[in-house]
C-alpha cells in the first residue's frame, strides 16, 4: 500500500519507518511545525514513535531552526528583506519589540502561526547578545516541545478513553478535529501578538 487509507495503516507506515519519521521531524521542527508536533505526539502514544526521542528531535530542531534564523538577522541585517516590504515591516517592528520585551517573546514565540518564521530573524537583528538568546531559546525550545508533542500525547490518551469501541474512522475525525482547533488556536493568538 503507498498511501495509507486509515488512522491505523498511517501508524503502522511511521512505525515501520521510524528513522525517517524523526528526520522529517527535525526538519519541520526547525521551520514550524505545531501541527506536525501534535500529531506525532499522538503517534507516539500509539506506539509508532518513542515520546522521548520525539521531544529530544523536536526540542534539538526547534534550537537550531531559530539559532540559524538570528545568525543570518545578525549576519546580514534588514538588506536582504528590502525587496519584501511587508515582511521588512514585520520583522523591524518584531525587532523593537525584541528589545524591549526579548525574555517573553523568545519564551512565545512558537506557539502563534506565523510569528516563529520572522522572530528568529527580528532576534538576530535586535540588540540581544549571542549568549542570551542561545540559552533563552534553549529553555523556550524544550518547553515548546514538551508542551506540544505532551499535547499530542495527552491526546491520544484521551481519544483512547473515549472510543476504545469505536473505529479508526471517529478516531481520525477526532484528530482533525484536534487538530484544525489546535490551528485556531494559534492563529487567534497571532491576531493578539499582531495587535500588541
Amino acid at each position: 500500500m503507498l498511501f495509507p487509507t486509515d488512522l491505523a495503516s498511517f501508524l503502522d507506515l511511521i512505525r515501520q519507518h521510524g528513522d525517517a519519521a524523526y528526520s522529517f521531524m527535525f526538519a519541520y521542527a526547525t521551520s514550524h511545525s505545531l501541527l506536525f508536533a501534535l500529531f506525532a505526539g499522538y503517534a507516539a502514544h500509539s506506539g509508532a514513535l518513542k515520546l522521548g526521542t520525539l521531544i529530544a528531535v523536536c526540542w534539538f530542531g526547534s534550537f537550531a531552526g531559530d539559532a540559524i534564523r538570528f545568525w543570518i538577522g545578525r549576519r546580514f541585517g534588514t538588506s536582504w528583506l528590502k525587496r519584501f516590504p511587508r515582511l521588512h515591516r514585520t520583522v523591524q517592528t518584531a525587532a523593537r519589540l525584541a528589545d524591549r520585551h526579548y525574555v517573553w517573546m523568545i519564551l512565545f514565540h512558537r506557539y502563534p502561526h506565523g510569528i516563529r518564521g520572522v522572530a528568529g530573524f527580528a532576534y538576530g537583528m535586535s540588540r540581544l547578545p549571542w549568549s542570551t538568546f542561545l540559552a533563552l531559546n534553549f529553555v523556550a525550545a524544550g518547553l515548546w516541545s514538551c508542551s506540544v508533542v505532551g499535547a499530542g500525547y495527552a491526546f491520544g490518551q484521551v481519544s483512547e478513553k473515549l472510543m476504545s469501541d469505536a473505529s479508526s474512522g471517529i478516531g481520525l475525525v477526532m484528530l482533525v478535529g484536534f487538530l484544525g482547533l489546535s490551528w485556531i488556536l494559534s492563529r487567534k493568538l497571532e491576531r493578539i501578538v499582531e495587535r500588541s
